[in-house]
C-alpha cells in the first residue's frame, strides 16, 4: 500500500502511523496468536480509553501473543482506503485485519455500533458470525455495553462479560491449546464457555411472543451455561496495571496519566448503570498507586495525573494518596486532577490540592433540580451540599463552575425542570455574596443537560423513556426559564438519546436495523456532524422494526428481558425493590452506611464491600 502518499492528504496523519513511544513491536516469526484490539472510534478517543491501555500491554506481556491496535479511520482516510482498496490495517505492523486470529471490540457506547460494522466492512470481513468460516478472525467483544449483548449477538462470536485482566489470558490459553491440536473455531467456542464470563450467542435460541416480547431464551448446546456470570478481580490491589503506557504523537482527549484508584461504587444512584455493573468496590492501596504513579511519570513524561474512578472522593485513603502524589508532582509542575468529586464531600483542602500546580474549572453533578427528584434517583445530595461546595469554590478563587443535570427522569414534573434554573441562580447568588477581595473577578456558570436513557441492570430498566417530543419540550422549558446573564445553558440532541435508548435495551432483531443503517451510510453516530436521524428512521422503516417498542414502552416485572441470561451479581429482586422505592421517593443509604442487600456479597463470596 502506498500509505505514505495517502497520509500526506488526510487530516491528522498521526492517527495512522503508529510507532509511538512505548508502543510494542515484536518479531512476527515468534508469534503464535495475533490479537487486534479494536476501538470503534477515532484514534484520539480510543487512545484515551484506560481499558485499552491495560489489555494492550497485558496481552503483550506474553511472548507468543502480539496485540496490535485498530481504530476507526476518519472519513477522509476511509475515502482514500476504499478508493485504493486498502483494507483496515493495524497500527503496529500495518497488517490487514483479516489476517489476525482475533479482533476484539470494546463496547463503550451504543452509538459506536455502526462503526463496528464499518470497520469489519473495511477489513473485508462478513458482518454475520454465521458467514465467517475458518479463514476469518474470531470476533469478540467486551466492555459496559456487552452487558446487553443482544443487538450485536448475530455479529460477535463471543462476548467477555466483566473485567478482562484475568479472563483474557485464560481465553488465549484455550485458543493456543485448541490451535496446537488442530481444532476449529467451534471447538474453541465450546471449550471457552467453561470459563466464567464467556457468552457465545450461537449456543442460545430466542423465541418471541406475537407482541414482540421474548417468549423464551434457551441454550442449544450442552456445553453452554444456563446463565453467564460476570467476571471480577477480587484482589484489585495486585491486578495488572501498565506502567509504560503509549505516548501519542498527537493530542488525545485524555492526554494524561490516568491512575485507577478503585473499581465499583458505593452510592447506588438508580439511573447509573456503571454503579451497578462494576460492583463491588475494590480499592488499590496508596502505596501501590504512588509506586505506579512514579513509574508512569518516569516512563511517559506526562505533565498531569488524573485519578480515575466512579466517585473519586469516596476513596478511603484519599488524603494519604493526594498528599503523596503532591510530593511527587508539585516540584515537577505536574498537575493533579480529581474528577468525579461529589458535592457532599468537596472540601477546601481538596480544592487547594487540585489547584497546587494549575487551576481549571470545577464540575458538579446535582443531576436533578429538586430534592424530591434527587431522592427518586437516589443521588443522596442536598441543595445545601451544592451551596457549601459553591461557597468553598468561590472562596478559593474559582470563577468557573459547570453543573450537570438530566431531564426525562422517572416521575419528573415541570417543577423539577424549573428547579434546575433555580439552582443555577442560587450558585450565582452565592458568588455575589462572596467577598470581592477573595472571589474571582469573572463568573461563569454552565448548566449542561443530557437526556436520561434507561439502561439494563439499573432499577430504571423497566421504565419507559420520554419521547423526543417530550424531551424537546423540557429542553425549551428550561431554556426559557434561564434568564441569568451569568448562566449559560447547553443541551444534547435528544434524537441521539432516543436511538441510544433503543439499542441499550434492544434484542437480536436489531441486527438487521444496524446492517441497513450501515448500508444507508450511518457511521460516527456519536459525532453531531455525522448523525442523521432520518437515515435511522429509514432503516427502521425498511426493516419493519418499531423503535418505540424498545425505548418508550414500560416493561412489567414478569417480562423476560434481553439481558436476563446475564448475572452481574446484583439481584433482580434488589433492582425491583429499588424501583419501587424510587416511585415512593425513598432514598437508600450508601454501602458504607448500611448494606442494602444488593446480592454482590453472596454472589462473589464477600470480603470487599464498603
Amino acid at each position: 500500500m502506498n500509505l505514505d502518499a495517502i497520509l500526506k492528504t488526510v487530516e491528522k496523519p498521526s492517527r495512522y502511523i503508529g510507532n509511538e513511544y512505548n508502543s510494542v513491536h515484536k518479531a512476527l516469526d515468534d508469534i503464535s496468536i495475533r490479537f487486534g484490539f479494536c476501538f470503534a472510534d477515532v484514534y484520539e478517543i480510543g487512545m484515551s480509553h484506560l481499558g485499552m491501555k491495560i489489555l494492550y500491554h497485558l496481552l503483550n506481556t506474553a511472548e507468543d501473543i502480539y496485540c496490535e491496535r485498530f481504530f476507526a479511520p476518519w472519513v477522509d482516510m476511509e475515502e482514500q482506503m476504499r478508493a485504493e482498496n486498502i483494507p483496515l490495517f493495524s497500527l503496529e505492523t500495518k497488517t490487514p485485519a483479516k489476517e489476525f486470529d482475533f479482533l476484539g471490540f470494546t463496547l463503550q457506547y451504543e452509538m459506536s455500533y455502526t462503526n463496528i460494522l464499518n470497520m469489519l466492512d473495511l477489513g473485508h470481513i462478513p458482518f454475520y458470525a454465521k458467514d465467517r468460516d475458518e479463514e476469518y478472525p474470531i470476533i469478540c467483544a467486551g466492555g459496559p455495553c456487552a452487558y446487553n449483548p443482544e443487538p450485536l449477538a448475530d455479529f460477535i462470536d463471543f462476548f467477555m462479560l466483566g473485567e478482562g485482566e484475568e479472563i483474557m489470558m485464560e481465553v488465549m490459553d484455550v485458543y493456543h491449546r485448541v490451535k496446537q491440536n488442530g481444532g476449529k473455531k467451534d471447538d474453541f467456542l465450546r471449550e471457552i464457555v467453561a470459563i466464567e464470563g464467556i457468552y457465545v450467542p450461537k449456543f442460545y435460541d430466542v423465541e418471541y411472543h406475537e407482541d414482540g416480547t421474548i417468549k423464551s431464551f434457551t441454550k442449544n448446546d450442552e456445553h453452554a451455561p444456563d446463565k453467564i456470570k460476570k467476571r471480577i478481580i477480587k484482589d484489585f490491589d495486585s491486578s495488572f496495571a501498565p506502567d509504560n503506557i503509549i505516548v501519542p504523537f498527537m493530542e488525545i482527549v485524555h492526554d494524561r496519566i490516568m491512575l485507577e484508584i478503585f473499581r465499583g461504587c458505593i452510592r447506588g444512584c438508580r439511573f447509573c448503570q456503571a454503579g451497578m455493573i462494576y460492583r463491588p468496590v475494590r480499592e488499590r492501596s496508596p502505596e501501590t498507586l504512588l509506586s505506579l504513579a512514579q513509574r508512569l511519570i518516569q516512563n511517559t513524561g506526562y505533565e498531569e495525573i488524573s485519578l480515575s474512578s466512579l466517585s473519586t472522593s469516596d476513596y478511603t485513603s484519599l488524603k494519604e494518596l493526594t498528599d503523596g502524589l503532591l510530593a511527587l508532582t508539585e516540584q515537577k509542575k505536574i498537575g493533579l486532577s480529581l474528577p468525579s468529586l461529589r458535592l457532599d464531600n468537596f472540601s477546601m483542602e481538596l480544592m487547594q490540592k487540585v489547584q497546587k500546580v494549575r487551576k481549571s474549572g470545577l464540575t458538579f453533578a446535582p443531576e436533578a433540580g429538586t430534592q424530591r427528584l434527587r431522592d427518586v434517583i437516589n443521588k443522596n445530595i442536598t441543595e445545601q451540599d451544592l451551596s457549601t461546595a459553591a461557597q468553598t469554590a468561590f472562596s478559593g478563587g474559582y470563577g468557573t463552575i459547570k453543573l450537570y443535570f438530566m431531564i426525562g427522569l422517572p416521575t419528573e414534573t415541570e417543577d423539577d425542570i424549573l428547579g434546575i434554573s433555580k439552582l443555577a441562580d442560587e450558585v450565582v447568588s452565592i458568588y455575589k455574596h462572596t467577598p470581592k477581595e477573595i472571589r474571582n473577578k469573572n463568573l461563569r456558570v454552565t448548566v449542561s443537560v443530557s437526556s436520561f436513557v434507561p439502561k439494563p441492570f439499573t432499577p430504571f430498566q423497566w421504565f419507559g423513556q420520554n419521547t423526543q417530543g417530550q424531551l424537546f419540550e423540557k429542553q425549551m422549558l428550561l431554556k426559557d426559564a434561564i434568564k441569568n446573564r451569568y448562566v449559560s445553558y447547553n443541551w444534547h440532541d435528544s434524537s441521539l438519546s432516543i436511538l441510544e435508548g433503543v439499542f441499550a435495551r434492544g434484542d437480536r432483531k436489531l441486527s438487521k436495523v444496524l446492517v441497513e443503517a450501515h448500508r444507508l451510510g450511518a457511521k460516527f453516530d456519536s459525532w453531531h456532524e455525522f448523525f442523521n436521524m432520518e437515515t435511522w428512521q429509514t432503516a427502521f422503516a425498511n426493516t419493519g422494526i418499531d423503535p418505540s417498542f424498545y425505548n418508550e414502552r414500560e416493561r412489567s416485572y414478569e417480562e423476560i428481558l434481553p439481558w436476563d441470561h446475564i448475572d452481574i451479581g446484583v439481584s433482580k429482586a434488589f433492582l425491583m425493590n429499588e424501583n419501587e422505592k424510587a416511585k415512593r421517593g425513598e432514598p437508600t443509604a450508601n454501602c458504607r452506611e448500611k448494606c442494602a442487600g444488593c446480592g454482590v456479597i453472596p454472589s462473589f463470596g464477600g470480603g470487599f464491600c464498603g
